[in-house]
């Protein structure tokens, strides 16, 4: 990892995608993270769990999270409103 891991930092399942979630905290000596995933709700994970820290962005390594985690992984951007869903998330242009 190429930076510490802060609350706040955003979660992405790979670089270059929507946010999944975020950091909510670091527990005890920095082994695990309680990240937020949105529409799925808080879940600990271990930093092996962490491919890369980098800008702020927390990368997971899928293939080492738990099957809840990964079945919220899913969803979590299903209770937006559709109007404003991005038509390409790249650029942000909002649905006519």
């Amino acid at each position: 990892m190429s930076q510490k891991v802060e609350a706040g930092f955003m979660v992405f399942v790979a670089d270059g995608e929507s946010g999944i979630g975020a950091v909510r905290e670091v527990l005890g000596d920095g082994g695990e993270l309680l990240i937020n995933i949105q529409n799925g709700g808080d879940f600990t994970i271990p930093v092996s769990a962490v491919r890369d820290v980098h800008s702020g962005k927390v990368i997971l390594d899928v293939e080492r999270l738990d099957a809840p985690l990964r079945a919220a992984l899913d969803h979590p951007h299903d209770a937006e409103y559709p109007r404003y869903a991005a038509l390409d998330p790249k650029a942000g242009t909002p649905k006519a």
